[in-house]
């Protein structure tokens, strides 16, 4: 009989790393590169290049403000797979920062 110890286990999450950085940029839309990879847990690199990808694809937009960057997520947009299609990515931001409203305090 196997055990779930004897088995090596896949590290995944339900949310991509795309989702995820545009759900920090939402709840924190000056939040710097570092930070932003630091929270999701990937490299600074790994972070510039979503943040291009969904740059390029119209889900964020960035705005230079001093020598920062500040950026803006279009609510408005719908999910690419068209299974979700149906849906925009402002319904997803809504779920997080009610959920995030809802936590009580540690």
């Amino acid at each position: 009989m196997s055990t779930p110890e004897s088995h090596d286990v896949r590290r995944w999450t339900l949310l991509t790393n795309h989702a995820r950085l545009m759900l920090l940029i939402a709840k924190q839309p000056g939040i710097k590169i570092k930070d932003l990879a630091i929270a999701a847990g990937v490299t600074e690199r790994t972070a510039q290049a979503i943040l291009k990808d969904l740059e390029v694809a119209g889900y964020i937009s960035k705005q230079k403000v001093g020598r920062q960057n500040k950026y803006t997520v279009d609510h408005a947009l719908p999910f690419r797979h068209p299974a979700e299609s149906d849906h925009n990515v402002g319904e997803l931001i809504e779920i997080f920062q009610v959920l995030t409203r809802d936590k009580p305090a540690a």
